[in-house]
């Protein structure tokens, strides 16, 4: 695979939905893990947005390397060693998005495991994870505006 431009709407679309995700989940009744409990259609809209979060974050991920540097990563862990081989993420950063790529396989393949308690304490407290590893990208592509293909 030989490397190209990254596609502005692929960035702009998965950097939209990582936003919106995170903005669905705060919208959610997270001051109280009693009223988040009331009502178990909280339950489902947080695992749905957080799983949806984790995906956009992961193909922004995957793009950036595929396109950017002409790399095809199958595994999500991988999708942050090869961003860290590149100079995008700290050591720091790529040990943080291994875990987040981990969380993701679990809400995917593991679903049945995620109790409902987890799933409040991970929305309630540690979306900051997400942003953190969505906002460095962020920097990266602004400082790198060299490899996007500005043609939506």
């Amino acid at each position: 695979m030989l490397p190209g431009k990254l596609s502005k709407r692929v960035v702009s679309d998965r950097l939209a939905w990582i936003d919106r995700m995170l903005r669905e989940i705060r919208s959610l009744p997270l001051e109280s893990k009693s009223t988040f409990m009331k009502d178990s259609r909280n339950i489902w809209a947080a695992e749905s947005c957080l799983r949806r979060a984790l995906e956009a974050l992961f193909d922004l991920g995957r793009h950036i390397a595929a396109k950017g540097f002409g790399e095809a990563v199958t595994e999500y862990k991988e999708i942050a060693g090869t961003l860290n081989r590149h100079d995008i993420l700290s050591t720091e950063d790529t040990k943080l998005m291994q875990k987040l790529a981990g969380y993701r396989n679990r809400l995917v393949h593991f679903y049945h495991d995620v109790s409902a308690d987890e799933l409040y304490e991970i929305c309630a407290s540690h979306l900051g994870d997400v942003e953190k590893i969505s906002d460095t990208l962020r920097v990266w592509l602004k400082n790198h505006q060299n490899y996007l293909d500005e043609t939506l």
